[in-house]
């Protein structure tokens, strides 16, 4: 059974949410879409449907989200609420237990109103059930009364736009996946995007960096904006302890090898991945419950936690006889060793 909590919560990459993210996590997200870095496609695509929406006066079409967590979607959806300057409402798919949960956040809507909702796959069979005509007629289909004298009442709802968040796309039924209008993907950013978020979000924070400082955490930060903004303060406590309060070259490699984050951004559990694959199965190829049994790991929480950027790096393989490790992990496996130890020796 997956983890109710995201089970890589302790790790300093985590692209989940973790506690310490919080006190900065909405000052440093963008507003608008003019300064939404990254995802041009996408951004691009939805500045011409909220024009359209805008120019109408119309609700925007429902908005689907998916991709690996910490990309942006939650931050995606807010934007849309201001671009449109509408409220928006934020709830989950855990957190909707009942119908009668999703209908009392229903009928709080206005004229509209963003409805976001994030592990949309989550929700419960009988909760998408009233979610369809709500999404469709934008009606509410109430059942009054038990047995034979049970009756239906139709409560008409404003038109709101339902924005879906997901790392599963996998997992929603094909009636809910087939009611959204606009469906996008977010995938990891580029260097570029991801130097230039690094950027922002030191000027935000007054947090003195240079270019090569800034090449150094955005190198690491797995493509993922979350990760690139814990890396930043946790670079920045570094620098104000063991440095003069500027992050440079030379301070972000310091502070990120005691963190044991390598050049890549992989830190240990990702690496013991790699090391577990090659050197307890020769490289594969192995099943997933049988890697998840030697690392005494939930399969899930490979598979959804640790692969995704190991094989976007190159470095796994997902094929039918199960998983296998590449030439790239082998030279990278050798490189880092190699990278540690000259860098645990450089910090004493």
């Amino acid at each position: 059974m997956a983890n109710e909590r995201p089970p890589d919560t302790d790790r300093v990459v985590s692209p989940s949410l973790r506690v310490e993210d919080g006190a900065n996590e909405q000052s440093l997200r963008p507003r608008s879409l003019s300064e939404y870095i990254g995802q041009e496609r996408v951004v691009e695509n939805l500045r011409v449907f909220l024009d359209a929406a805008r120019g109408r006066g119309e609700a925007m079409d429902h908005v689907l989200l998916y991709g690996p967590p910490g990309l942006g979607k939650t931050t995606l959806a807010n934007v849309i609420a201001n671009e449109m300057s509408v409220s928006i409402k934020v709830t989950s798919g855990p957190a909707i237990e009942r119908p009668g949960d999703l209908a009392a956040v229903l009928t709080n809507l206005q004229k509209g109103d963003i409805l976001f909702i994030d592990e949309v796959h989550r929700l419960s069979r009988m909760v998408e059930e009233v979610l369809y005509p709500a999404m469709e007629d934008y009606a509410l289909d109430v059942v009054i009364g038990k047995g034979p004298a049970a009756r239906i009442i139709r409560l008409n709802l404003p038109r709101f736009t339902l924005v879906g968040a997901t790392t599963r796309i996998a997992l929603m039924t094909s009636p809910l996946r087939d009611r959204f209008g606009v469906t996008y993907r977010l995938d990891f950013y580029s260097e570029p995007a991801m130097a230039s978020i690094v950027r922002r979000s030191a000027d935000i924070l007054s947090v003195p960096i240079d270019e090569a400082g800034v090449r150094e955490i955005a190198s690491r930060s797995r493509g993922t904006p979350r990760v690139a903004n814990r890396l930043l303060k946790r670079v920045r406590d570094y620098a104000q302890v063991r440095g003069r309060g500027v992050i440079d070259a030379d301070i972000a490699q310091r502070a990120l090898a005691l963190l044991e984050v390598d050049a890549l951004g992989l830190d240990t559990s990702d690496r013991r991945v790699l090391v577990t694959l090659v050197d307890k199965f020769d490289g594969g190829p192995v099943g997933l419950d049988t890697l998840a049994a030697a690392l005494n790991e939930d399969g899930d929480t490979i598979q959804d936690v640790y692969e995704p950027y190991l094989i976007q790096l190159g470095f796994l393989e997902r094929t039918p006889r199960g998983r296998v490790a590449t030439r790239r992990a082998y030279e990278h496996i050798d490189r880092a060793w190699d990278e540690a130890r000259a860098a645990q020796a450089s910090l004493f």
